[in-house]
Parts: C-alpha cells; structure tokens; sequence
C-alpha cells in the first residue's frame, strides 16, 4: 500500500467522523430515527436536541451515504484548508437550519439528513477558497452538481427525491432547509471577510 497518499490527504477532520460515526449509529440502532429526527410537534413540546439530532438521521441507506459520503470528502480534504470555518459550521448549521424550517416551513412536521449541512459547508468553503489566493475550479463545479441534483429533486415535486430514494412514502425535499444554508453560507463568508479585512487594517 502507498502511504504517501495517505500522508498527502493529511490528519483526517475528527469532528466530521465524529459526526459520520453519529449518523452511522443513529442509522443502525433501533428506534433512533423517531428520538432523534426534527419532529415539529416535539419540538414545541421541549425536545430542542432535535435540532442538531434531526439531522444525523436519514430516510434509508442510500440517503444516509449519499450525505454523509459528501461529509467525510468535505471534512478530509478542503475543511483542513479552513479548519474553524467548517467545524463551527457542524455545529451551528443545524440550529440554524432547523430553526428555519420550524418558522418558515410550518407544513414540514419531520426533517432529516445532512443534505442542508452539507450544501452550506460547500457553498462556504468554495467561496472561501474562491476569493484565496488559489483558484481552484473544483469546489464551484461540484457545488454546481450538487444544485442541479437538488433542482433536479424540486422539479420532480420532491416526491421520493431525486437520484435518491427515501425508505418512507410522501418524504419531500426540504427546499427551505436547503434556502437556509445558502442564507447560513453567505452570512458566514461574510463574517469571514469581515474579520479578514479587520485583521489586514491592524
């Protein structure tokens, strides 16, 4: 085996397995996806750990690797780039987007999966990568792809997804929880440019 590849990948992002193995856990134990999943009528009951918990479960095999394979490429290779942009990103994207759901979304009563996560994390580590001293097309390009999977998804009238199939009847995309981390992206890269130009003036 070739470990000089492996020692060119660098330390694998820790929080991002961390939260994979999570994900993995939830996936396998019986009954986790109804304790842990964004519940709307528990939620207002004071089950607030579901707005980080909701999205480490998923709606079947192929949509738990989809998204979480998505994650672990994120957190392995850009993310040692821009470390605390996106491990803070772990944790504060998912109140944030639940919380967007819950206010604008009020007809949506279950929400899972890291989809939304994920779509903020690349949004955000492109732009930043983008506006460095690197240009660097493949970041834009997959985020790209991946908004034609979800437009692809929201054409089809989010019925079952789009290249993926959820394991429960009348699953819909979650079009406000993916509108959420663009609005969560663009509020970070903003900060981000905020403290850069702070930093360069002192």
């Amino acid at each position: 085996m070739d470990l000089s590849i492996l020692a060119r990948l660098g330390r694998p992002a820790w929080p991002f397995l961390g939260v994979a193995a999570a994900a993995l856990a939830a996936q396998l134990v019986p009954g986790a996806r109804d304790a842990l999943i964004y519940d709307r009528a528990a939620l207002a009951d004071g089950e607030l750990w579901r707005v980080w918990t909701g999205h480490l479960v998923h709606f079947g095999w192929p949509h738990f690797v989809a998204d979480v394979g998505l994650l672990l490429i994120i957190g392995w290779t850009i993310a040692k780039e821009f470390p605390r942009t996106a491990w803070v990103g772990l944790v504060l994207q998912p109140p944030f987007i639940s919380a967007a759901v819950y206010w604008f979304d009020p007809e949506m009563g279950r929400y899972a999966g890291l989809s939304a996560v994920n779509l903020g994390l690349l949004l955000l580590l492109a732009a930043r990568g983008w506006t460095g001293e690197r240009r660097d097309w493949f970041w834009p390009v997959i985020v790209v792809i991946y908004a034609l999977e979800l437009g692809y998804e929201i054409w089809r009238g989010g019925q079952g997804g789009g290249f993926i199939r959820f394991d429960e009847p009348g699953v819909k995309v979650a079009t406000r929880a993916h509108l959420a981390a663009v609005a969560y992206a663009l509020v970070a890269w903003a900060w981000c440019r905020w403290r850069a130009g702070r930093k360069a003036a002192d």
